[in-house]
């Protein structure tokens, strides 16, 4: 893996919502990203990740799929508790153990109601981590139960679903390399096919070395 993919691997999170009980079906997000990394513009980065990702979630599981040319797709398989990834310059699939977090939040704050999204009146987390600043805006009415992320510490999830129990509808993350804000844009509560959250049959997998 190189460098930059190394960069582009952690720009890469995920999300899942509903009214009442943990949703299942698709979220859409838009992306918008600023690049700090060397020779790299906001325009070539933007086109590596994507401007946009479709989730899909089912009880633990989920599967994102990006229109960029570098991020294919990203899957989270509960029972391995991996994640799993897909980058076009690889034949490989690489995966992470989501008991794994080389972050860590080192301190939280919560804001009430300061953002109205889709209609939601949605509160604030701030996390300050040892990667930078993550900040998450989410209702409790779209809600998430935590138990079924409770090993999916890696990229501080765990973390964020036990303080919330809720969705995020935006997301927005600092550090050193970049700056990215992804944006809920459409919401579709529907039955997702269990195959969808299947690894293809012919895998060549590799642990992510980084």
């Amino acid at each position: 893996m190189t460098a930059l993919t190394r960069i582009c691997f952690l720009l890469i999170f995920s999300s899942i919502l509903t009214h009442g009980q943990t949703f299942e079906g698709k979220v859409t997000y838009q992306n918008t990203y600023k690049s700090k990394i060397p020779n790299v513009t906001d325009a070539l980065l933007t086109a590596m990740m994507g401007t946009s990702h479709d989730f899909n979630f089912k009880g633990g599981n989920y599967r994102s799929v990006s229109n960029g040319t570098l991020l294919q797709w990203q899957l989270y398989v509960q029972k391995d508790n991996k994640l799993y990834t897909k980058f076009s310059n690889s034949p490989s699939i690489l995966w992470n153990d989501g008991a794994v977090n080389p972050d860590s939040v080192l301190k939280t704050e919560l804001n009430k109601e300061v953002v109205d999204i889709l209609g939601y009146k949605c509160d604030e987390l701030i996390f300050t981590c040892k990667s930078g600043v993550q900040k998450y805006y989410f209702n409790s009415k779209l809600e998430i139960d935590p138990k079924l992320y409770e090993n999916h510490k890696f990229a501080n999830w765990y973390h964020y679903v036990s303080q919330s129990k809720a969705v995020p509808l935006k997301i927005m993350v600092d550090n050193a390399q970049f700056s990215v804000v992804s944006m809920a844009t459409n919401i579709q509560s529907q039955k997702i096919d269990a195959e969808l959250f299947a690894l293809p049959a012919d895998a060549k997998l590799e642990k992510n070395p980084f």
